[in-house]
This record gives structure tokens, sequence and C-alpha cells, in this order.
């Protein structure tokens, strides 16, 4: 079962260049799972500005495509934390929030995307989405430090399970879209995949 969380796919794609380059950048020979987990997480977080926030110009999905061009919504910045974990031989998937698309629900939903690692021989989980006023995720190897909390006013929950694969109808909406603005006004706010893990 594992094993599917070690696969390269076409979002997930750790055989390119850029993906290669980068890990070759960020770990090192002595650095053990741990060390090369916090070390990919705090880089795609910090480093990597959530398109929201940046006002990005150019809308990615690929792990390597948010890796040139900087940028992502949480799903594909989850995207680029898995492929460089696995790049590394780190189990690494997905878990996904049931989030108000705005401070309020004014906006409807969306579907949130985040990580599960498998390390230290148990299951992490690690929001990379990007912390800004309000938002303080962190690494931990216990109690998951995430992005959103889930808040009992609105209808804010967590999908169970861990999915060795990102979210299909994102990954297509997010090909499609062209800009900030047909994000807002297509993200999905279901999630139709049954989880690969119950953990």
């Amino acid at each position: 079962m594992i094993q599917e969380f070690l696969l390269a796919t076409d979002m997930i794609d750790f055989h390119h260049l850029a993906i290669q380059n980068k890990a070759q950048q960020l770990f090192t020979a002595g650095m053990n799972d741990v060390e090369k987990t916090r070390t990919a997480y705090e880089f795609v977080r910090d480093e990597i500005p959530h398109s929201f926030d940046c006002n990005a110009q150019v809308i990615t999905a690929r792990a390597s495509d948010v890796l040139i061009h900087q940028t992502g919504i949480c799903h594909a910045k989850a995207n680029l934390l898995a492929t460089l974990l696995r790049s590394q031989e780190i189990p690494a998937g997905f878990c996904f929030q049931h989030l108000t698309l705005a401070d309020d629900d004014s906006l409807g939903y969306c579907v949130h995307a985040y990580n599960a690692v498998f390390i230290e021989k148990h299951w992490i989980k690690l929001d990379a989405r990007g912390n800004k006023r309000g938002v303080n995720a962190q690494f931990s190897l216990s109690e998951p430090i995430l992005a959103f909390k889930n808040r009992l006013e609105y209808d804010e929950y967590d999908w169970p399970g861990i999915y060795a694969n990102p979210h299909r109808d994102t990954m297509l909406m997010l090909e499609k879209a062209g800009c900030i603005q047909n994000i807002l006004d297509n993200i999905p706010d279901k999630l139709n995949e049954k989880p690969d893990l119950l953990a």
C-alpha cells in the first residue's frame, strides 16, 4: 500500500530536471528523512507564494510548473511538496478540507489540500499553503499545525483518510484556468474519490 505514495505521475513529476536540480540544492547526503521533510516543507511553504497572495499571472498544477513559475494554490503547492519528498523515497500523500472560500461563507466553499508524510514510522500532516496574517502553519511531528482550523459556525471539516493522488477535479480546473478569477469561479467544493488509506 505504501508504494502508491512513492510513485511519479503526471502531476508528481519528480523525474523532471527542474525537480531534480532543486532536490540536489535542498538535500544533502547526511540528512535524515525528518530533516529532508522539514527542509522541503519550509521551502514550499515560505518560498513558493500562494497564487492568491501574490495575484499570480500564471496558473500552475504540475509540480515542475509550480517550481518553475514559483507560485501555486494550495493544491499545486501540495503537489510540489509531495514531489520533492517522493524524489527522496519519502512516502507523501494528500489530505483535504472543506473550507469557506472567503473569510466567511459569502463566496461558498472549496476543497483545500495539504499533505500527509510517512516518517518516523507514522503519518504526519503538513500544510504548505503559505503563511500570512492569520495563517500560521508549522512543521510538527505530532499534532498537526495546519493553515486553517475548522470552524463550527461554518460547514468546515476534514475528509477522512489519505489520498495517493491529487484531487482530480481541481487538477482539471487548474489546467483550464487562465487567471485567478477562473479559480475563484470554478474551484470544486466536493470530493468524490475514496481515500487510499484510512489513517
